[in-house]
C-alpha cells in the first residue's frame, strides 16, 4: 500500500526570513489545520514553527518529517496569515517573530532538553569508576528520580565547566538527552460566585454567621465571593457546609472588571448633531460596499466616539464584528467603559498591562467568536477577529501606534493593510491628523469627514499666548508660572473646577550641573544628562534607568557642588503646592504611574473632583474627557521644537493642540494659557488658532523641498554595539556598500538617497554606541530591495559584536 504524503508550509521561530516546507506523518494528515503549532527538526535542533498551509513536494531536496502538532485548534484565523506575509515582506521581518509578536505570550512553547542517567551510567556510578565531576552529575540526577533539565542541572552544579562535561558524558553514553515540550505557567483568572439554592439535601445547624450568609446571596441571587467577604469575612470557611448540605452552589466563572472598579450600567445613545448623523449615515450606507479609508477630523470634544458606537452597532447589526485601537493604555478603561455601556460582554480588550494570563484569555474569547467588539492599543491590531465589519483607529496621529523594538510596525498603517485585505472599511480619527493622513486626503487616497463643532455647543476654549522673553528678568516662581497663569489658577479654584498644568518633561531638574568646572551630571552609559528626582533622592537617568545618589561628586573635577538647574514636572508641583496650599494636586507621570493600579486611580480621583490641580505630561494629553477641567496652563510649548526630527514641528503642534482640548469639555467655558519663548513660530501659531489646515499649508512646503514623508518612503539602518570603532566601521562598511550599489545601477542612482553613515542623535544608550543611515527613495518596493540586497552580503553578516537593526517607515531619528 502506498503511504500518502502531504507536505506543509512552515514559518520557524528564528531568525530567518524564508518559509520551509515539511512533511506530515500519515497519522496526523487528518488533523493539520493552518494557524496550528508544529514541532519541526531545523538543523540539529528541534524548534517551534506555525503552519501558513499546505505545500507541494520540493523537487531539490529531501523534506523532514514533522515531529508532533501542538495545538487541538488553530491559534489564529487562516485569513490572517496573508495579513503576516505582507507584514514580514514590508518591515524586512523574520515571518516566525512576526507571528509569536501577534500571539500572547501565554501561548508559547518552548523546547526544554532533560538528561537522564543511562543504564551504562548507573553501572559506572555504581562501580565508582567516574571523575569527582561526573559523579556529582549522577548525584544530583539521582536526587530528582534520574531526569532532570539541563537548565536546573546547570544552576545546581558548582562546576564552571559542566556544559562541556555533559557533552563529553553524552558520548561516553553515560546521559541521554530527550525533550518535552513545556508551556508557560499561564492560567485563566476566574474567581468563586455563590448561588442560593431551594432545595437543601440535608439539614445542618444554621448559625448565626451562616443564616447572614444565605439571607445575602438569596437578596443577590448570585454573589462573588469578594464581595461576600466584605460583608461577612469568615465566609470562605463557612459557605464550605453550606455547599455540601445543598443551600449553596459554588461556581468558578471569568471575571472582567472594569478598571474603575465601578458598576457600568448600560446607557442610553444620545441625540446625534446633524455634523455627527450625516457622518454615521455616509459610512453607514457604504459599510458593506467593500474597503473604504476615511479620515475623521473632528475638533476636540466634537463627539467622535459617539460617531465610533454607531458605526459598531451598525457593523453588529449585519452580524460582523469590529476593531477599536486606541494609543495609550490609559485611554483603554475611558473607551472600554462607554463601549460596554452600550455593547455589555461582547466587549474584549487587548494590550500589554494585562498580565499573560489575562490576555490568553480574552484571546481564547474572541477565537471562540465569544466577542464581537475588541479595544486596545497597538497590539489589538492581531486581534483574531473573524469576519471583521470595521476597524477604527482614535488618535490616529499619535507615535504610541509605532512598536520601537523587536518588529517595528506602525499599527495604524497596518489597519488600513488589514481593512484592505478584510475588504471592509476603515476610519482614521483625530482632532490633529497626522501630515501623512491628510495628505492621503489632499489626493484623494482617503475621503475626509468633518465634526467642526463641539457636542455641547461650547466655542473651543480660547488660548492666550505668554511671551516668556518679557520674563527673563523675573526670578522665583514667576519664571515659570507667569503671573497670568498663576492669577488663572487662583480664579479656576475660587469657582470650584479643575485647573490641568502640562509640562513634557518629568522630574524635578533636568539639567544638573557642577559650580566648580561647568560640566553637567551624565550617565556613564549613555551620552544623556542626568535628571535630578527630589522625591528619589537620586539623578537618574531616562534611558537606561541608572541612577546616582544626591552625594555623587562631580566626575570630571571632584566637586561636590552640584546645582540643580532646568525644570519638570516634580518642580512645578512644589512649586504649586506653596503658591496654592490649599489646593489638592496631583501629579502624573511615569514616575507616579509606574506600578499597576497608579494611573487608573489616579484618573479616577480626577473623575471623582477629588483633585483641584493636575500636573501632568503628555500622558494626559490625549483623548481624555474630565468635564470639570476649565483651565490648562502650560508651561514651556517649546521643549520639542528643536529635536533633531523632520516631525518635531508635527508634535509640537499635535501635542499643544491636543492637550489644549482638554479644557471646556463640560458645562463651564474653557480657558488656555500657553507660555512659549517662540511665540511667531508657525506650530505655535497654529495651535494657537486651533487650526490644523494653517499648520499643514505651513509645514507641508518643507517636506515638499527636502524629499521627507508623505513625499518619500525611508528606512533606516539602526547600528549598535559596545565597542564603539567596531561600531563605526560597521557602519561605514554599509554606507560604502550601498553606495556602491547605487553607482552600479543607473535607475538605484536617480531614485534613492542614501544620508550618513552618521553618529545618531543620542550616540550612546545602555552601554551601547550608535551609528545610522537614512535611505529614502519614493517607491517602498525599490527601497526594500536594496536593503535585502544590503543585508545578504557576507561581509554584512561576518560582524558578530555589531547589530543592524531595519526600521521601516522610522519615527524615532534620535
Amino acid at each position: 500500500m502506498t503511504q500518502k504524503e502531504e507536505y506543509i508550509e512552515v514559518a520557524v521561530l528564528l531568525p530567518v526570513y524564508n518559509t520551509y516546507t515539511y512533511r506530515i506523518p500519515e497519522r496526523l494528515i487528518s488533523i493539520v489545520s493552518p494557524g496550528m503549532r508544529v514541532l519541526v527538526p531545523f538543523g540539529k535542533r528541534r524548534v517551534t514553527g506555525y503552519i501558513l498551509g499546505k505545500s507541494s513536494k520540493p523537487k531539490k531536496f529531501k523534506t523532514k518529517l514533522i515531529f508532533d502538532i501542538l495545538d487541538d485548534i488553530p491559534l489564529f484565523p487562516e485569513p490572517m496569515i496573508q495579513f503576516f506575509k505582507w507584514i514580514s515582506d514590508y518591515y524586512i521581518h523574520p515571518i516566525g517573530d512576526v507571528i509569536k509578536t501577534a500571539l500572547p505570550s501565554g501561548l508559547d512553547q518552548h523546547d526544554v532538553s532533560m538528561l537522564s542517567i543511562t543504564t551504562k551510567g548507573k553501572n559506572q556510578f555504581t562501580k565508582k569508576k567516574l571523575s569527582p565531576g561526573e559523579s556529582e552529575i549522577i548525584d544530583i540526577l539521582n536526587n530528582h528520580n534520574g531526569q532532570i533539565s539541563l537548565k536546573v542541572l546547570v544552576k545546581k552544579s558548582q562546576n564552571p565547566s559542566i556544559n562541556n562535561l555533559i557533552r563529553k558524558m553524552e558520548k561516553a553514553d553515560l546521559l541521554s538527552r530527550t525533550y518535552k515540550l513545556a508551556k508557560d505557567k499561564t492560567k485563566l483568572k476566574k474567581e468563586k460566585f455563590i448561588l442560593f439554592s431551594d432545595s437543601p439535601s440535608k439539614k445542618i445547624i444554621l448559625s448565626k454567621k451562616r443564616k447572614e450568609i444565605l439571607s445575602i446571596v438569596k437578596k443577590e441571587k448570585e454573589i462573588s465571593l469578594t464581595k461576600l467577604k466584605q460583608q461577612v469575612p469568615t465566609a470562605p470557611n463557612l459557605i464550605k457546609p453550606l455547599n455540601e448540605a445543598g443551600y449553596l452552589q459554588i461556581i468558578e466563572k471569568q471575571v472582567f472588571q472594569d478598571p474603575f472598579g465601578d458598576v457600568i450600567d448600560p446607557d442610553t445613545p444620545p441625540h446625534l448633531t446633524k455634523e455627527q448623523d450625516h457622518v454615521v449615515n455616509l459610512v453607514s450606507n457604504k459599510m458593506e460596499n467593500g474597503f473604504q479609508r476615511y479620515l475623521l477630523s473632528g475638533v476636540t470634544g466634537s463627539g467622535k466616539t459617539e460617531v465610533y458606537l454607531r458605526l459598531v452597532a451598525k457593523a453588529l447589526e449585519i452580524n460582523k464584528t469590529a476593531l477599536v485601537l486606541v494609543p495609550e493604555i490609559s485611554l483603554i478603561s475611558q473607551t472600554e467603559r462607554r463601549f460596554r455601556a452600550r455593547f455589555g460582554n461582547k466587549i474584549a480588550v487587548l494590550h500589554s498591562a494585562l498580565s499573560n494570563s489575562e490576555r490568553l484569555d480574552q484571546w481564547r474569547h474572541i477565537m471562540q467568536n465569544k466577542a464581537s467588539v475588541v479595544i486596545g492599543a497597538r497590539s489589538a491590531l492581531f486581534a483574531p477577529l473573524q469576519n471583521l465589519g470595521i476597524i477604527i483607529v482614535d488618535e490616529e496621529h499619535d507615535t504610541s501606534y509605532k512598536q520601537e523594538s523587536g518588529l517595528r510596525y506602525n499599527a495604524r498603517d497596518l489597519s488600513v493593510v488589514r481593512a484592505q485585505m478584510n475588504d471592509i472599511p476603515v476610519i482614521l480619527g483625530s482632532a490633529t491628523p497626522s501630515i501623512q493622513s491628510y495628505h492621503n486626503v489632499r489626493t484623494n487616497k482617503f475621503e475626509e469627514l468633518k465634526l467642526e463643532n463641539r457636542v455641547n455647543k461650547h466655542p473651543l476654549p480660547k488660548i492666550t499666548l505668554v511671551d516668556l522673553k518679557k520674563h527673563k528678568d523675573f526670578t522665583g516662581f514667576q519664571r515659570l508660572i507667569s503671573p497670568m497663569l498663576s492669577k488663572a489658577i487662583s480664579e479656576c479654584l475660587i469657582r470650584g473646577e479643575q485647573a490641568l498644568i502640562f509640562l513634557n518633561r518629568r522630574g524635578f531638574s533636568t539639567f544638573p550641573v557642577c559650580e566648580s568646572c561647568g560640566e553637567a551630571v551624565k550617565c556613564k552609559f549613555c551620552e544623556l544628562t542626568m535628571t535630578f528626582h527630589k522625591g528619589l533622592n537620586e539623578y537618574r537617568c531616562h534611558l537606561c534607568g541608572f541612577s546616582y545618589s544626591t552625594r555623587i561628586k562631580c566626575p570630571d573635577c571632584g566637586s561636590s557642588k552640584i546645582k540643580p538647574l532646568g525644570f519638570g514636572t516634580e518642580k512645578i508641583e512644589t512649586m504649586l503646592l506653596t503658591l496654592f496650599p490649599d489646593a489638592r494636586i496631583a501629579r502624573i507621570d511615569q514616575d507616579t504611574t509606574r506600578k499597576k493600579g497608579q494611573l487608573v486611580s489616579l484618573l479616577k480621583k480626577i473623575k471623582n473632583r477629588t483633585v483641584d490641580i493636575i500636573v501632568g505630561t503628555q500622558m494626559l494629553a490625549k483623548g481624555h474627557d474630565f468635564p470639570f477641567i476649565t483651565l490648562v496652563g502650560i508651561i514651556c510649548a517649546d521643549l520639542s521644537l528643536n529635536f533633531p526630527d523632520f516631525r518635531s514641528s508635527e508634535r509640537t503642534f499635535q501635542l499643544l493642540a491636543q492637550v489644549a482640548g482638554r479644557a471646556g469639555r463640560g458645562k463651564q467655558k474653557g480657558k488656555v494659557i500657553m507660555q512659549t519663548y517662540n511665540s511667531d513660530h508657525f506650530a505655535i501659531q497654529a495651535s494657537k488658532n486651533q487650526d490644523f489646515v494653517e499648520f499643514y499649508q505651513s509645514e507641508i512646503p518643507f517636506r515638499k523641498a527636502l524629499l521627507y514623508p508623505p513625499f518619500a518612503k525611508i528606512i533606516q539602518l539602526k547600528i549598535s554595539g559596545t565597542n564603539a570603532s567596531k561600531v563605526q566601521n560597521h557602519a561605514l562598511m554599509l554606507g560604502q556598500i550601498l553606495k556602491s550599489m547605487l553607482e552600479n545601477d543607473n535607475n538605484l542612482k536617480n531614485t534613492v538617497q542614501i544620508l550618513g553613515p552618521i553618529e545618531a542623535g543620542i550616540p550612546k544608550i545602555a552601554t551601547r554606541f550608535r551609528w545610522q543611515i537614512l535611505i529614502k527613495g519614493i517607491n517602498i518596493s525599490t527601497l526594500n530591495k536594496l536593503v535585502r540586497n544590503l543585508i545578504s552580503q557576507k561581509q554584512v553578516k561576518s560582524e558578530k559584536h555589531v547589530s543592524t537593526t531595519i526600521d521601516v517607515d522610522p519615527y524615532s531619528m534620535l
